[in-house]
């Protein structure tokens, strides 16, 4: 439970320092444009926190401003329904006051694509297709693109490129504080070598075997032992996992200061599941044409012009291009945190995961923390068979 009460805490807190900007800020006086820009993001960051709560929980308790008697700390979890829609309204004043684009110094900022694509994401989670299709539309129309390299796109040097909609920015700035020293490449690095990390998260023999022969993306996304990555490193053939996650690598001759990877920003919406979303929301309201355009847009880039490997889909049964669409996010986004979501949101939850324990009726959320349970005085609730 440790992990799962770190995640619902970390929500929580970012969740209560979005809160103190909105509600304090109108207060100031400051130039007006720059006021409603920082609202606006605190905005889409909030969203983004309660979208990650209401994937994993379901209802949770809603927290749209601070408290401000002592009964607004313990309050009880608002239904998943209620939830989605403050997610949207912030979502939608976030993408009415949020620039399209930022100049070099205010790169990383929430933007209007990033609140439209977002808020296209959370559309897709409650299949309200006719909005995914029209937000993934809008976002199509901004000048996003598919960066030209697969591998390299997860690279440092490529952070913010022309596939970037939002990513975290981190930076190891020592003795700093607010610096984020972020610890997500170096607990999934390749563990036991020196430059390496903790080998947390690895892959599966399930996802290594669902990439199509010769799809550059398995080894782009999968590091093997006994393999010489492209910056060089040999990774031993012996060794505690036999995979590791290659999207989170951190090449062995970048600098340590406070631990491997720490500059390595983590990318929360890329421009090509834009382009997947797109595709599923029009093969749902039976636009396969337009399916197929985007789906395929996804696997060109994959190929990398090797002709002989990813031949385009074309079926346009729209059972079959479902189902080449559901496979090609799972190759396409590995290891990037959807995988699970994205099959409990398909409904393929048992057939998926029923090898590995998964109970249907339970296992689509995750526990509430007995500890927030015990802390509100049973006000929470506990989910379903918990």
């Amino acid at each position: 439970e440790g992990q799962i009460e770190g995640f619902w805490t970390g929500q929580y807190q970012s969740i209560n320092l979005c809160n103190q900007v909105i509600d304090n800020i109108p207060t100031i006086t400051m130039d007006e444009a720059l006021k409603s820009r920082y609202i606006a993001e605190a905005k889409f960051i909030r969203a983004y926190n309660y979208f990650r709560l209401v994937r994993a929980f379901g209802g949770v308790p809603l927290r749209l401003s601070l408290p401000k008697t002592s009964g607004d700390f313990n309050i009880p979890r608002a239904s998943k329904e209620e939830v989605w829609l403050a997610i949207e309204k912030d979502l939608s004043d976030a993408a009415a006051a949020l620039p399209p684009a930022y100049g070099p110094a205010d790169i990383g900022r929430a933007t209007r694509g990033a609140a439209l694509a977002l808020h296209a994401k959370v559309a897709m989670y409650q299949k309200k297709w006719s909005d995914v299709l029209n937000y993934t539309n809008q976002v199509m129309g901004m000048g996003y693109s598919l960066f030209n390299n697969y591998e390299a796109l997860f690279r440092v040097p490529n952070e913010n490129s022309s596939e970037s909609i939002f990513e975290i920015q981190c930076k190891s700035l020592p003795n700093i504080p607010g610096a984020s020293n972020s610890q997500y490449s170096q607990v999934q690095g390749v563990r036991g070598q020196s430059g390496g990390g903790w080998g947390f998260n690895v892959p599966t023999q399930v996802l290594a075997n669902a990439f199509e022969t010769g799809d550059p993306r398995k080894d782009a996304t999968i590091i093997f032992r006994g393999e010489t990555t492209p910056e060089g490193d040999f990774i031993q053939a012996s060794g505690d996992n036999p995979m590791y996650n290659q999207k989170s690598y951190v090449p062995f001759s970048v600098p340590y200061r406070q631990n491997e990877g720490e500059d390595q920003n983590v990318r929360v919406i890329r421009y090509a599941e834009v382009l997947l979303m797109n595709a599923e929301a029009a093969n749902e309201l039976g636009n396969s044409p337009q399916a197929l355009i985007s789906l395929n847009k996804v696997r060109a880039r994959a190929r990398g012009g090797n002709i002989n490997v990813l031949p385009d889909v074309v079926t346009v049964d729209q059972a079959l291009l479902r189902k080449a669409i559901y496979h090609e996010r799972q190759v396409e986004l590995a290891m990037e945190f959807d995988r699970f979501f994205d099959v409990i949101r398909q409904g393929r939850g048992a057939e998926v995961f029923g090898s590995k324990g998964f109970k249907a009726g339970k296992h689509e959320l995750m526990p509430i923390p007995a500890n927030e349970i015990e802390k509100s005085a049973g006000i929470l609730t506990q989910n379903s068979r918990y």
